[in-house]
């Protein structure tokens, strides 16, 4: 894949090159919740550049118009909105009331809540003024988590709202088929039930599957293989991972499931050979479902500061539009890629939901 090394279009990898094929015959519209940043800007650009998106960037209007001017960014087709100044707050003001006379909640002022980017953004993928969100650069994870679990719609499939890592390293052994590897949850549930973890399983199954274009193999984690270790939480996922068998069949889903498992296990056939010597040969796992939160987070730091894997996400799954956090280290890539994979993801919610309902 050759390229003008001064295009802002850069050197992608399977991943990303992926998305970006399939969001050329489908440009979705994606937020930025906080707009004031070089990277948004730069990520913003590309995706113009590769005629993937329709980039709208949330701050203020001047503060963003210097900065790209300043760093030699064009905003061509890219829409910058001031939440306070939008001529949709008011709308949205008086959605967001009605949603909290609902509620019985009662918003001391709703036009200082909707006028915060976050809560803004929400509501533009909410009403569809756009198709997809990505924020977090410049915030808390819980700041951005609070206003999307307020205002988007919940899917009722999905109990508690959970985030999903993809990590790219081609560069690495035993990193899923293709170099690519789906982990859940790396982000919200700090101690997943067994029935969360089902569900993550499957959730987690469906997302590789759309990105990847075939049924994923999956591995439920533990420092157990199947029962080598009696413990309670290597019970735990084996209990997970026999529920979410039974919940794919139910939903006919083709999904190979393994659990519990631990890590060489999943990724290297070798190593399961050798300790499931009687077990049919498996492909390397292409999902890691993990048992909880610090196990899945410090995996992911490990992979992607020491290993050099690119982390895309964490998408969170169990919202009813299309969203994602990004860290505040995120780079401009992973914002560019999570970017591109929350607008696929909206092309399959399209699809899905044609009305625009759940």
């Amino acid at each position: 894949m050759s390229q003008d090394p001064s295009s802002p279009v850069a050197v992608g990898n399977p991943f990303t090159d992926y998305l970006i094929a399939k969001l050329r015959s489908h440009p979705k519209r994606i937020v930025f919740t906080e707009g004031e940043d070089l990277r948004v800007l730069r990520a913003a650009e590309r995706l113009v550049a590769a005629e993937a998106a329709v980039p709208v960037l949330l701050g203020s209007r001047d503060k963003i118009r210097a900065l790209a001017a300043d760093n030699g960014i064009s905003l061509k087709f890219t829409n910058v909105i001031e939440p306070s100044k939008s001529s949709d707050l008011g709308l949205f003001c008086q959605r967001f009331a009605k949603v909290e006379r609902y509620r019985n909640n009662v918003a001391a002022d709703p036009a200082d809540v909707v006028s915060r980017p976050h809560y803004f953004g929400a509501m533009m993928v909410q009403y569809g003024q756009a198709d997809a969100l990505v924020g977090g650069n410049q915030s808390l994870p819980a700041t951005l988590f609070r206003a999307l679990i307020h205002t988007i719609k919940p899917l009722p499939t999905v109990p508690k709202m959970f985030g999903i890592m993809v990590l790219v390293a081609p560069h690495l052994q035993h990193f899923g088929k293709e170099g690519i590897l789906f982990m859940a949850d790396c982000g919200l549930l700090p101690q997943p039930t067994v029935d969360q973890l089902a569900t993550i399983t499957i959730e987690t199954g469906k997302l590789a599957r759309h990105f990847l274009g075939r049924e994923p193999n999956i591995a439920l984690l533990s420092h157990s293989t199947k029962g080598s270790a009696g413990t309670e939480d290597a019970r735990k996922m084996a209990a997970a991972a026999a529920l979410a068998t039974d919940k794919a069949k139910e939903a006919h889903l083709d999904f190979n499931i393994t659990g519990e498992v631990q890590a060489d296990v999943a990724l290297d056939p070798t190593a399961s050979e050798i300790k499931l010597p009687d077990a049919p040969h498996r492909e390397p796992a292409d999902v890691l479902v993990f048992p909880n939160l610090d196990a899945a987070h410090i995996s992911l730091k490990l992979l992607q500061h020491c290993a050099g894997a690119l982390n895309y996400g964490q998408i969170l799954a169990g919202l009813a539009r299309p969203c994602a956090q990004v860290p505040r280290t995120a780079s401009e890539e992973t914002i560019f890629g999570t970017a591109a994979a929350v607008g696929v993801e909206a092309i399959k919610y399209h699809q899905l939901y044609p009305d625009g309902e759940v």
